[in-house]
């Protein structure tokens, strides 16, 4: 069988990219290592892909929807906290983001899964409601209807939000790139964002998820068996790279303290099932309800393959002592 795969290179799937990784079943696969934004045009609109990574909240927006094209496997090849993704200008007197109540706030998309987490621990960490802003977006919303109450500006022309945050034509800036002008013109609100990543970890158990791995639902149905070799191999995948990167002998990142970090960072699992990311994935249905994005609140089962055996999932993403 052959298999069409596009997701990015990661740490995580390079095992997949070069053969290392074999995915059970399927004899020769074509591995398309494209950027997230090219990945879920091409897969969104022209469906180009047997299986690809997708934004997990234009994929369960979908779902709500009633598009039943691809369906999810508990794969998250994508994790990141955003309360360090909020910037404003270097002579900003904002310091705290409940002193956002009020002001014009840039992001790329509205409906992006970074947008939905930002908004998320702006209003459950913060007490700052989406309606207390104004969004200037850079895209028009896409989404069923437009939220209620909420003030969304769609930038017209050229127009760039970073050159707006130093026009002073916006407050702060949610992106999910690092401005040109950081540590210049530019600064985060949040300088401590690690301290207060972790805190809110430790008392939500939110490590926030970005993307998903999704399969077309033809290809899905006439080889059902294909979810679970999949999620057998991105899991084997991800633990050869965190092996790979405890190698004390030669380092294989160029960071000089790279085995420390992941020493640090072991409180925070790369979990890759439903179970492991049950609080980070029903608070994104949670948020996605709240901001008026789905028709309903989802139910975080049927997002995924129920084929991948929870009981699996959980015995995959165990430490080998846990085993």
């Amino acid at each position: 069988m052959r298999l069409t795969l596009a997701c990015g290179r990661y740490d995580r799937t390079q095992a997949l990219l070069d053969g290392r990784v074999k995915i059970e079943g399927i004899d020769e696969l074509t591995y398309l290592a494209l950027r997230p934004g090219e990945t879920f045009w091409r897969m969104l609109n022209h469906e180009e892909f047997d299986v690809s990574e997708m934004s997990l909240s234009s994929y369960t927006i979908l779902r709500s929807e009633g598009d039943e094209r691809f369906i999810a496997i508990p794969v998250f090849p994508s994790r990141v906290f955003r309360q360090n993704a909020v910037y404003v200008r270097a002579d900003s007197p904002l310091c705290d983001p409940r002193e956002l109540k009020g002001k014009r706030i840039g992001v790329g998309d509205y409906q992006m899964t970074a947008a939905v987490w930002t908004r998320g621990f702006l209003q459950h960490e913060y007490d700052v409601r989406p309606q207390e802003l104004t969004w200037i977006v850079g895209r028009p919303i896409r989404a069923i209807r437009q939220p209620q109450d909420v003030r969304i500006e769609a930038l017209g022309g050229s127009a760039v939000l970073e050159e707006l945050l130093e026009q002073r034509k916006i407050d702060a800036l949610m992106s999910v790139m690092l401005p040109q002008q950081l540590g210049k013109t530019v600064r985060r609100l949040l300088p401590n964002f690690r301290e207060v990543e972790l805190a809110y970890y430790r008392k939500t158990q939110i490590f926030p998820i970005m993307h998903t791995l999704v399969l077309r639902r033809a290809v899905y149905e006439a080889q059902p068996w294909l979810a679970v070799n999949l999620y057998r191999a991105f899991v084997r995948a991800r633990d050869v790279a965190l092996r790979h990167l405890y190698d004390t002998d030669a380092l294989t990142v160029s960071l000089p303290w790279v085995i420390d970090e992941m020493e640090r960072s072991r409180e925070v699992p790369w979990d890759y099932s439903i179970e492991g990311s049950r609080a980070t994935l029903e608070a994104l249905v949670q948020y996605l309800d709240e901001q008026e994005l789905t028709r309903r609140r989802m139910d975080v089962a049927e997002l995924f393959a129920p084929n991948v055996d929870p009981a699996l999932g959980a015995y995959l993403n165990a430490t080998a002592e846990e085993r």
